[in-house]
């Protein structure tokens, strides 16, 4: 069975190895989808915390189960799935409080222990939500889908709120597409122009404007004189986020939903003069996927614009380093072709 390991920073190497066996509990799953993300492009640049090698990368996933093992969850053999990549342990404060995105000893696949770059693998039943209609593609960007989703909720969006979503990567768009789904009002910034005419003619997004020191006033504009009551922050970049605390209305609420490896500092009489609420956001809940798959099974979430770029898991070792240099890639998908 070939797997694609990224074997340290800038080499992936492709093994030949024996077919997993299960554990009770486990599910026995096909891949036919791997989603690439950000996470997979700083593990290959060596900037992703929480990582070490070597490890099979590939935690957006779209899979079949083959043998749903012996406690199945309510899955068949057949049966097309997004993967829940975040396994939990069940017994720490956060899980037994219904946060298990943040257990405190959290295993993230692809991350903290390996991945999906391979035809077959083991996972948890629990972890495998099913949809009878989503292809492949689709559900592997379910999970890519709940980062910005989870990021909405825990904003708390309603329809009378102004919403800034701070970069237009592949996690923004995320957050962009959930917000809409609220039906509140929507500005999106980024530095990229490219960025902002896709979110303008892919997802019908009115209210662009490029980053920079005229920000507020361009806000103001869009809000009728207010500024936003909440603002996302999906660039992982130290700097915009340090700017956030600039940019939401008094009483408004800021979410980080990027991640970066540093420190973030901030004015505190600023921060209090206004009342602002800060929130970290990290992976997403199972209820997210549940509803992420409904949503896009009723048509409320399109996902025709994601998938920019596709290659074979075979291929990965020589397309895989060309996807961070090239502005056009949305979100790349890998297909594991039968018999291999």
């Amino acid at each position: 069975m070939l797997s694609i390991t990224l074997e340290k920073p800038g080499q992936f190497i492709a093994t030949d190895g024996p077919q997993p066996q299960p554990a009770a509990g486990d599910a026995l799953v096909r891949v036919h989808r791997v989603g690439v993300c950000g996470t997979d492009l700083h593990a290959f640049a060596g900037k992703q915390p929480f990582f070490s090698y070597p490890r099979i990368l590939g935690h957006e996933l779209g899979v079949e189960v083959v043998d749903p093992g012996r406690d199945p969850h309510g899955l068949r053999a057949g049966d097309r799935c997004s993967v829940e990549p975040y396994l939990n342990c069940g017994r720490c404060s956060a899980c037994r409080r219904g946060k298990p995105n943040c257990c405190a000893e959290i295993k993230v696949l692809g991350v903290h222990t390996d991945g999906g770059m391979r035809p077959f693998f083991a996972v948890p039943a629990r972890k495998l939500h099913k949809s009878t209609t989503l292809t492949y593609d689709q559900l592997a960007l379910v999970e890519t889908l709940g980062i910005g989703a989870h990021a909405v909720e825990r904003a708390g969006i309603k329809p009378d709120d102004f919403v800034l979503v701070i970069g237009a990567g592949p996690i923004g768009l995320s957050v962009i597409q959930f917000v809409q789904v609220r039906g509140a009002t929507l500005a999106v910034m980024d530095v990229s122009e490219t960025r902002l005419e896709f979110c303008r003619s892919q997802l019908g997004v009115a209210h662009t404007l490029p980053a920079g020191p005229d920000a507020a006033a361009k806000l103001r504009s869009f809000g009728g004189g207010d500024l936003p009551t909440v603002v996302i922050d999906a660039t992982g970049n130290a700097k915009s986020m340090a700017g956030t605390f600039d940019l939401p209305a008094p009483g408004g609420r800021i979410v980080f939903v990027g991640l970066f490896q540093g420190e973030v500092t901030f004015n505190d009489p600023n921060f209090h003069r206004r009342e602002l609420t800060l929130l970290a956001s990290r992976n997403a809940l199972p209820g997210t996927f549940r509803d992420i798959i409904a949503l896009i099974e009723a048509g409320r979430i399109d996902t025709t614009p994601w998938i920019t770029h596709r290659f074979t898991l075979a291929d990965t070792p020589q397309r895989f380093p060309a996807l961070s240099g090239d502005p056009a890639v949305i979100k790349a998908v890998i297909d594991v072709p039968a018999g291999i």
